[in-house]
């Protein structure tokens, strides 16, 4: 089908579930609701597009409908930008997951975190109090970001990697391990575990910039 062809069917089955008869008030009334990720990538987008590797529900918030599987490229074309930041957190997710599990030299850097994602994580409550961090959280979000921060990632001390190698082996893995773990389909194109959607409202939209 033809990039045109894709986007009739979208537009149709968005405007279809709304209760605004036109795209630019349509759009408005949608919000992300769950992410998976297909890693066969043999799901098929609502549009028609094939080979999708990250299935997001989209809801209607005035009536519930709901829309699934969507990818990340039609949601952009609902021209939100808070949709677009949702969907590039939560796919980052994902990415940071394998990374992890995979193990991957994790650094604080665009390949693996975004200042959104360390947002998210901290809204998320994934940096619980403990004598490291003086037993507020904020302390660890707020060491990360520090880090994230620098331009120059050569100056981060040795002690200071250890610090940002502890923080993702012991909190944010775990908090990986529990959400994202079971939104993947493996093999057999079936969730790893009873599949539950990701909470995906950004609460941290007014806390930091991309």
């Amino acid at each position: 089908m033809s990039n045109s062809t894709y986007r009739y069917k979208l537009l149709k089955k968005v405007i279809d579930l709304s209760e605004g008869s036109e795209w630019d008030s349509a759009v408005k009334e949608w919000e992300i609701d769950g992410v998976e990720e297909d890693e066969d990538c043999s799901a098929t987008c609502v549009c028609g597009k094939e080979n999708l590797r990250y299935l997001f529900t989209i809801q209607n918030s005035k009536n519930e409908n709901t829309l699934s599987p969507i990818g990340s490229s039609c949601i952009k074309k609902f021209g939100r930008s808070d949709l677009s930041e949702e969907t590039g957190v939560l796919e980052k997710l994902f990415q940071l997951y394998h990374a992890i599990e995979n193990g991957e030299f994790i650094t604080l850097s665009p390949d693996f975190f975004s200042r959104k994602l360390l947002a998210y994580l901290y809204e998320e409550d994934v940096f619980q109090p403990s004598r490291f961090n003086h037993y507020d959280g904020e302390n660890d979000y707020d060491f990360l970001l520090k880090m994230f921060n620098k331009r120059d990632k050569t100056s981060i001390t040795q002690l200071q990697q250890k610090k940002i190698n502890a923080i993702i082996m012991t909190s944010i893995r775990p908090y990986l391990e529990a959400v994202v773990q079971n939104r993947i389909r493996k093999g057999n194109g079936q969730p790893g575990k009873a599949a539950g959607k990701v909470d995906t409202r950004m609460r941290y939209a007014e806390r930091e910039g991309k």
